[in-house]
């Protein structure tokens, strides 16, 4: 029977068990698991993590495929890897809270100092850092988005005097910026580059 099971395509093993028949399940977690779980660790350079996530997915993929939600087109592999995606990305959104710096519990706030311009300290901490791995990456983005970010970064211009310069309107402007961060963040996801773009 399971050899019978392991000839079957993911479409057929997945009406099989929406049937009844938990072995053709276990068939579609043997023929997924590893390169699954390599992209997933891949990611999030953390085995404990991947485990994690890897479980998450596969329980994610029981729940949506009894709910009656997948649609059996022949692409359970990329859907597959969709949801193990979209975990790694919720891992990152918890990972970026949890570092983020709150000064609620501080006697003396520093970033609402009236004796401190507005911003001033908490811009040039970001900017620096931002300056520092944007030269690694800004190379690699499409010009319009290099142009912007060299402008905002660089020549510390406002989204009004790059909207001006180069002839567009400042959504546009303020668009390019967002994709150029979205981009670059991207970028350094693939060459595991810590970026604080925000």
């Amino acid at each position: 029977m399971m050899d019978k099971l392991k000839q079957m395509t993911d479409d057929m093993l997945v009406t099989l068990y929406l049937e009844g028949n938990n072995s053709a399940f276990d068939t579609l977690l043997n023929r997924h698991q590893d390169r699954l779980f390599n992209y997933i660790y891949f990611l999030v350079r953390s085995r404990e993590v991947a485990e994690d996530i890897f479980q998450e997915t596969f329980v994610k993929a029981i729940t949506t495929l009894q709910q009656g939600r997948y649609q059996n087109d022949g692409k359970f592999s990329a859907w597959i890897t969709r949801i193990a995606h979209n975990l790694v990305i919720d891992q990152f959104r918890v990972e970026r809270n949890e570092n983020t710096v709150s000064n609620d519990e501080m006697e003396y706030d520093i970033l609402n100092d009236a004796k401190l311009s507005e911003g001033n300290i908490e811009n040039r901490m970001v900017n620096e850092q931002v300056l520092k791995d944007v030269r690694a990456l800004i190379d690699e983005l499409p010009d319009c988005q290099r142009e912007v970010v060299f402008m905002r970064y660089y020549q510390d211009l406002s989204f009004k005097d790059i909207a001006d310069m180069t002839g567009v309107s400042i959504n546009t402007a303020l668009g390019r910026m967002r994709y150029a961060v979205l981009n670059m963040r991207r970028i350094a996801a693939e060459k595991c580059i810590s970026l604080a773009l925000e």
